[in-house]
């Protein structure tokens, strides 16, 4: 699968723009794993710059790695990937090295799209004190929109990362960049989270 993040284009589907409050947020790091390495490696730079953006910010990171115990867990993904799915304990399942998760990290574990799907996510969320999410990783048009959209119904204020997700094309890529701003995320990129943190420094 070719990758691609949408760096140079997604200021034409920026339509309303709001800072991150790092004291109400959390930032996201969906399925940065080995199935997806092709897609997911070469925004490695621009995540890891997110994530310690997000850190000097005091600002909590959690990761998700998409994977099946059994072949009587994954539901219509089952149907819809048939011979694609990730097991667990296998090579692909592992998240990938370089992507700034640290020891005692929190790591959810999921089996369908929404990162909120059976994982007691939002719990943790709202033990947090968290109002805001940051939604970083792969796919950009599969389980990061559905987490966004899922976060946004579930009324937490949602930012979606232009150049620190990606999926298998500048079209499809873009069609989420669209409607995530048009009804319910602000795009956000390492530039412009860096300028909106900066006062906390």
């Amino acid at each position: 699968m070719a990758t691609t993040t949408g760096v140079a284009s997604y200021s034409k589907y920026d339509i309303r723009k709001r800072d991150v409050d790092p004291k109400s947020a959390a930032l996201l790091v969906i399925d940065m794993q080995s199935y997806f390495s092709g897609i997911a490696k070469p925004i490695i730079p621009a995540l890891r710059s997110t994530v310690d953006l997000c850190r000097a910010a005091a600002i909590p990171v959690i990761y998700t790695r998409h994977c099946h115990r059994s072949t009587k867990d994954h539901g219509m993904l089952g149907e819809w990937w048939s011979g694609n799915l990730i097991y667990d304990g296998t090579p692909a399942a592992q998240l990938l090295p370089d992507i700034g998760r640290r020891d005692g990290d929190r790591v959810l574990e999921k089996s369908t799209y929404s990162a909120f799907s059976g994982t007691g996510l939002e719990e943790i969320l709202k033990s947090m004190g968290v109002e805001e999410v940051i939604v970083t990783g792969v796919m950009t048009n599969l389980c990061c929109e559905t987490t966004a959209r899922e976060a946004f119904v579930r009324g937490f204020r949602v930012f979606f990362s232009t150049d620190a997700t990606a999926t298998s094309s500048q079209e499809l890529h873009d069609a989420t960049l669209s409607n995530m701003a048009y009804g319910f995320a602000y795009l956000v990129d390492c530039r412009r989270l860096k300028a909106s943190f900066s006062p906390t420094y």
